[in-house]
């Protein structure tokens, strides 16, 4: 494939993914097949995209920050435990057969969309948020396992993290969606450096794909809370539909 060609399509893929994982969730399910139809072995693959998670995950903070949109300290006592996660589910992703993983992603993608599809979307709230006491260590423990998903896969975890944040500590969805991007900022941190260290990161591609995503996570971030909860509530049905197409039309 002609460079310009794959670097426009990976940088469209980010600018994509950098707004759906902003607003929703599942931009790794987009870009994840991108990089590896465009050459790169499943597990480098897996790390390359760490890189545009992380970048996105930073402007999409600042994004919600420059709006005093903020869930700390909670966030950060979540992000720890994730990072925990992370650092074993990237470990395991790194050491498995690329040929396994292929399987375990599409197995993945599936699960995800069908999941997405039954679960009742998360809704406002209005009740007092939880996030203290028993339900602070609840969360605590339930992160330390979605972030053993986060730095193995990643793919789709946006929507379990929304879906978690929203019905059982009921933050509403844009508190939700700014709390969903400092989590993965911390424990992407901790998974890329793995990956890096054992050299499981294509920088140049990591880098076009961080680019796009990176524009699309700021504009969506700044531009969800202007919009308020029923934006974020469509674009969450608009990713579910791309994602279930998207898997009727590629096989990985």
């Amino acid at each position: 494939m002609d460079n310009i060609i794959l670097y426009s399509i990976i940088f469209i893929s980010g600018l994509i993914a950098g707004v759906i994982n902003t607003l929703a969730g599942g931009g790794s399910l987009l870009t994840l097949p991108i990089l590896i139809f465009s050459g790169l072995p499943p597990n480098i693959a897996n790390g390359t995209n760490r890189v545009a998670l992380l970048i996105q995950s930073i402007f999409g903070t600042a994004g919600y920050h420059s709006k005093g949109i903020s869930s700390y300290p909670f966030s950060i006592y979540l992000g720890l435990s994730s990072l925990g996660g992370a650092l074993i589910g990237a470990q395991i992703a790194i050491e498995i057969n690329p040929y396994l993983f292929n399987k375990i992603l599409s197995i993945v993608m599936l699960i995800m969309v069908l999941t997405m599809l039954k679960t009742k979307m998360p809704s406002e709230n209005s009740l007092p948020e939880r996030t203290s006491g028993k339900y602070l260590i609840f969360s605590l423990l339930a992160f330390f396992f979605i972030g053993i998903y986060g730095g193995f896969i990643n793919a789709g975890i946006g929507l379990v993290i929304m879906f978690f944040l929203n019905q059982v500590n009921r933050l509403n969805l844009v508190k939700t969606n700014a709390t969903k991007v400092l989590l993965v900022l911390i424990y992407s941190s901790g998974a890329l450096i793995l990956f890096a260290f054992n050299n499981a990161v294509n920088w140049e591609l990591g880098s076009i794909l961080a680019l796009g995503s990176s524009i699309g996570a700021w504009w969506a971030s700044r531009w969800s809370v202007e919009r308020g909860e029923g934006i974020i509530k469509l674009i969450l049905v608009i990713a579910i539909i791309m994602i279930a197409a998207k898997l009727w039309v590629f096989r990985i």
